[in-house]
C-alpha cells in the first residue's frame, strides 16, 4: 500500500478508503486533446496498442504496420492507424473563502479531503491535476505572524499544487493540500472565469464549494460549460446550516464581509428556514442539469467513502 501509514494520508484518509481509491479510475466523455502521452484515448493517431482505422499506403511509409490480411484479401496496401493514449486535464476548482471554515467537522477541512481523493484518482491514471484555490493568497488579508512554528506562505503551497502529475507525486500533493488554510472573501466566478481561460484544453473540472457567494455562481458555471470542461459540482454545507440549533435574538455576522443583521429565529421558523434552502439547492441542481453538469448537494458530516465510492461512481464520475 502507498504511504498509507503516513501522518498527511492519515488526516486525509482512512487506509481503508485509501486502498479502495487505488482501484478506482476517472471517467470521461470526451476524449483528451493534451499532447503529453497519458492513459487516456485520443484521436491523435499514433502506435499503441488500440487500432483506430486504415488508410492507403503512401510511398516511405514504415512496413512494419502494413496490413497484409487485408492485402490478402484486396490485394491493396493499407497502413493500420492505432489510437494514442494522451492524459486527462483534471482542474479542481477548491473554495477557500472564510465561509469554509464553518462548521464542527468545517466545509473546508471536508472539500479539501474530495480535492485529495479526486487528485489521487487522476494521479494514478497518469493524468495532469491542478488545483485552482480561491481566493489566491495574493487577494487575501495579510495575517499575523505565528512565531510559534514556521510555515510556508499560502502562495507556495497553491503554486506547487497546479500541473502535477504522476503518481509518485501524489505524497507532495497531499502535503500541499494540508498545508492550505481559508480566508478572505470568495470570487466564485471571477475564479472559475480564469481557470477556463487559463487552461490549455479542457477536460474534468470538478468545482467544490459551498455556492453561497451572493453575486451567484451562473457566470462562472457558464463560462467552464462554453470552455467545453466536463463539470462535476459539490456544494458542501454544514450540518448547522442544513439543521440550526440556535434559537431566539440572534446577531448574524457575515463571515466573510463581516456585515451584522439582528434576527429573531424561533423553533417555529425552522421549516421555513429550511424550505428556502431545500429551494436553493433544488434551483442550483436544476441550472446544473439544463447545462449537464453534475451536481452533488452533501453535508460536510457526510461519510467520505459513501460520497466518493457510491455517489460519485453511480453518477459515472469514475468506476
Amino acid at each position: 500500500p502507498r504511504t498509507i501509514a503516513d501522518p498527511t494520508v492519515s488526516a486525509l484518509f482512512t487506509p481503508e478508503l485509501l486502498r479502495r481509491l487505488d482501484q478506482v479510475h476517472m471517467l470521461a466523455a470526451r476524449r483528451a486533446k493534451s499532447s503529453l502521452k497519458g492513459e487516456r484515448r485520443s484521436k491523435a493517431r499514433g502506435l499503441s496498442v488500440e487500432f483506430a482505422d486504415h488508410r492507403n499506403y503512401v510511398l516511405g511509409d514504415d512496413l512494419r504496420y502494413l496490413d497484409w490480411n487485408l492485402f490478402g484479401r484486396l490485394d491493396r496496401l493499407f497502413l493500420k492507424l492505432y489510437e494514442e493514449e494522451r492524459e486527462l486535464p483534471v482542474r479542481i476548482f477548491l473554495d477557500a473563502s472564510e465561509s469554509m471554515n464553518f462548521g464542527e467537522l468545517s466545509k473546508f477541512d471536508f472539500a479539501r479531503q474530495v480535492a485529495a481523493a479526486v487528485g489521487y484518482v487522476a494521479l494514478c491514471g497518469f493524468d495532469r491535476v491542478t488545483v485552482d484555490v480561491f481566493p489566491r493568497a495574493d487577494s487575501r488579508p495579510a495575517l499575523a505572524t505565528d512565531n510559534s512554528a514556521i510555515r510556508l506562505p499560502q502562495s507556495a503551497f497553491e503554486g506547487a499544487l497546479r500541473s502535477v502529475r504522476g503518481k509518485k507525486s501524489a505524497m507532495q500533493f497531499f502535503q500541499n493540500l494540508t498545508g492550505l488554510t481559508a480566508g478572505g472573501t470568495a470570487d466564485f466566478n471571477g475564479a472559475l472565469k480564469r481557470g477556463a481561460m487559463e487552461a490549455r484544453q479542457a477536460g474534468v473540472a470538478v468545482v467544490l464549494s459551498d455556492f453561497l457567494d451572493p453575486v451567484g455562481y451562473e457566470a462562472g458555471l457558464t463560462a467552464l460549460v462554453g470552455r467545453g470542461f466536463q463539470i462535476n459540482c459539490v456544494q458542501i454545507l454544514a450540518p448547522e446550516e442544513l439543521d440550526p440549533t440556535t434559537f431566539g435574538d440572534l446577531r448574524l455576522v457575515d463571515a466573510e464581509s463581516g456585515a451584522e443583521t439582528e434576527v429573531t429565529f424561533g423553533k417555529y421558523r425552522l421549516k421555513a428556514y429550511q424550505q428556502t434552502v431545500a429551494n436553493y439547492v433544488q434551483r442550483l441542481r436544476e441550472y446544473c442539469a439544463g447545462r449537464g453538469i453534475r451536481f452533488f448537494s452533501v453535508s460536510s458530516a457526510t461519510d467520505l467513502g459513501d460520497l466518493l465510492l457510491k455517489q460519485l461512481r453511480a453518477s459515472e464520475v469514475w468506476a
